[in-house]
């Protein structure tokens, strides 16, 4: 029973440990480094994350700065940040990459805050869905007589507390971020 229980915090803290690392990677007005997560730079031949040949910065809010291990990286960084797709156009000054960080229209605001809802109600689906299968192995439990009646109706009832509380937890992140897109 308590290795059930057990199985489905660490499921809810999977879940909101992925809606928080999805939820990094959506572009707000502000530099962020995590924005160049997934850009992977042409390292002698080998594709490489930025993160491992350059150093990242946020000098101030609008800029995010790189600079490269090695000056001779600096047309190839600057050309995997222009292909990953992310709308960013960065600065070579030869020394260090500035990549400027554009104003987000209303519009726009709009569009990432639904985009956040989305991934924060398929996290609080993901967390239902660990709550039910819990529930079932509890269930399977008693029917196998592991456990009573009293037992299983406990720790189902200590699963909807947990089940609560991730999901409470899940709208406090997208409430923070909301906040963290619609500031101007």
């Amino acid at each position: 029973m308590k290795e059930t229980i057990q199985k489905f915090e660490q499921a809810n803290i999977a879940a909101i440990k992925a809606l928080k690392e999805q939820l990094g990677k959506v572009r707000t007005g502000r530099a962020n480094v995590s924005a160049l997560d997934g850009v992977m730079v042409d390292y002698y031949g080998t594709p490489t994350p930025i993160k491992q040949v350059a150093n990242l910065s946020t000098p101030d809010a609008r800029t995010i700065q790189v600079q490269a291990w090695e000056g001779s990286l600096l047309p190839a960084i600057e050309k995997a940040i222009i292909g990953a797709n992310l709308g960013l156009t960065p600065m070579n000054d030869g020394k260090l990459i500035r990549v400027p960080i554009p104003q987000l229209t209303e519009e726009r605001r709009k569009d990432l805050v639904k985009q956040c809802k989305k991934m924060g109600e398929e996290g609080k689906v993901n967390v239902r869905n660990q709550r039910r299968d819990a529930n079932e192995a509890l269930k399977k439990q008693e029917k196998d007589k592991v456990i009573s009646e009293d037992e299983n109706k406990r720790a189902q009832e200590e699963v909807q507390k947990k089940t609560d509380l991730a999901i409470a937890e899940i709208d406090k992140i997208l409430g923070e971020k909301e906040k963290e897109i619609l500031t101007i």
